[in-house]
Formats: structure tokens, sequence, C-alpha cells
């Protein structure tokens, strides 16, 4: 059995979008109310073809569009998703760096 459902669910429905590169961070324990295995907040990035002509707003659609379904459902378990959505030629090997928590390290 998985320990990262969630994470795992992701993956596969951005499959449609064959990406060149996808990388999904859970960057929840950093910030309050993180326990061990929690799936609540991500950070992706992702290069695809697909992306290319689109504004960042439609790129954003078509990432909503594949995971729609596992940000709504079970209780909408996925608190935030940050999307880093690149065409190949935008792609420069790094995305930006989240920032910090409001809420980080809170007990």
């Amino acid at each position: 059995m998985s320990t990262t459902p969630i994470a795992d669910a992701l993956n596969t429905e951005l499959q449609s979008l064959q990406p060149k590169h996808l990388e999904l961070i859970n960057e929840s324990m950093d910030h309050a109310g993180y326990f061990d295995g929690k799936e609540s907040h991500f950070k992706l990035t992702i290069v695809s073809d697909a992306f290319e002509g689109k504004r960042l707003v439609a790129r954003h659609q078509l990432v909503y569009e594949r995971v729609n379904s596992l940000l709504t459902s079970q209780g909408g378990q996925v608190h935030a998703l940050a999307i880093h959505a690149y065409t190949p030629i935008e792609w420069q090997g790094q995305s930006p760096n989240s920032p910090s928590c409001a809420g980080q390290n809170k007990q």
C-alpha cells in the first residue's frame, strides 16, 4: 500500500498532459497542523507541450481539469496546490521557491 496516495493520484491524473518534466513536492510539513504522512500542501512543477500558446490562467485551468476531483473529494484533503507550468522552451531547470507559511512551525 502506498504511503502517498494523494500524491500518487495527482501524478497519475497529470500524465494526460504528457509532461516532459513533472515534480510534485509535498510541502505539508511547512504548514501548521502537520503530522507525519499528511498530504495537504503541494508544489507542482510541470513542463508540457500542452501549455504552448496558452496564458498562465489557461495552463492552470488545464491542470485543475485533471485534478479537480482529487481536490474536492475525500473531504477536500488538498488545501493548496502551487502550480508552476512551463512549455519546454520556457523551462530553465528549476521553479521558484515557495514562500514561508504564516503558520509555519505552529503547534
